[in-house]
């Protein structure tokens, strides 16, 4: 059990990122921090920023990248709140990167919601839930210095997330089954300032791709009755297709899908 307050560890890591400093990681003084009462301790810092007006817009899925869980040493997915703040669209200019600590770069494919899908639902059911899909960079972050954390230490600090940029948004029109091969066989080119900085495919997501990882994260809220569950009009980015890159300001990044009719995404950092 925790021997913190969940508002305790919550004023602690928004001071943190508010004034854009690192801090040990919360495990390291509380060990009794669990993957339950590290939601808690998110669900509160969701309260807090939404009392200074901060709206939740979406969920951002971290961790569905299987093959970097060996890296992070974790075991499942989490998941965290995208909100109005952390929302940008491609197409507003540069990314500015001074509020975010130690900030990495992840492509990954983004929903929008047009109703909240069903436990259990099959990929078609879920595609039938989806308005659009676009390509995105979500830009995550860690107060912990080098990225040394646990699992409950990563859920309490927003999930990692510092900033979402989600691409052009293609509605989900035409034959399901199209779709759903597309999401389930793309594969990305990750690039930096011209030169390649890794390749990705769908399958390193759940081994299913960005419907799976949808699934799961139904699958978890519907286990969890203290979060509240997903809603149409919410937008819901599903894990990293590749590794995840340190960025820096001046850079130009580009993801670029084959095998989907996605288009590709560029961003400037500030």
């Amino acid at each position: 059990m925790s021997a913190v307050s969940p508002a305790a560890h919550a004023r602690t890591i928004l001071a943190a990122h508010e004034h854009r400093r690192s801090i040990a990681p919360l495990f390291d003084w509380d060990p009794g921090l669990d993957l339950p009462a590290a939601y808690r301790v998110a669900a509160e810092v969701r309260r807090l920023r939404e009392a200074r007006g901060e709206r939740p817009v979406g969920r951002k899925i971290g961790f569905t990248n299987t093959t970097l869980w060996e890296t992070y040493g974790v075991r499942a997915p989490i998941w965290g709140t995208v909100y109005d703040t952390t929302l940008h669209e491609a197409g507003d200019g540069p990314l500015p990167l001074a509020a975010l600590v130690e900030p990495r770069i992840e492509p990954e494919i983004v929903f929008g919601l047009a109703a909240a899908p069903e436990r259990g639902a099959d990929a078609e059911a879920l595609l039938g839930c989806v308005a659009w899909a676009a390509l995105g960079f979500e830009l995550v972050q860690s107060l912990y210095p080098g990225w040394r954390f646990t699992a409950p230490d990563t859920v309490a600090a927003f999930g990692l997330h510092g900033a979402l940029v989600v691409g052009a948004r293609v509605p989900i029109d035409g034959e399901a089954g199209a779709w759903i091969r597309d999401l389930a066989d793309l594969t990305v080119t990750l690039s930096c300032d011209g030169r390649e900085a890794d390749r990705g495919i769908a399958k390193n997501v759940l081994g299913g791709g960005p419907l799976a990882a949808l699934a799961h994260l139904v699958a978890a809220l519907a286990n969890d009755p203290e979060s509240p569950p997903l809603a149409a009009g919410e937008i819901v980015t599903t894990g990293t297709l590749t590794r995840v890159l340190p960025v820096a300001p001046g850079q130009t990044w580009r993801a670029d899908l084959s095998g989907s009719r996605l288009p590709g995404l560029a961003l400037t950092l500030a």
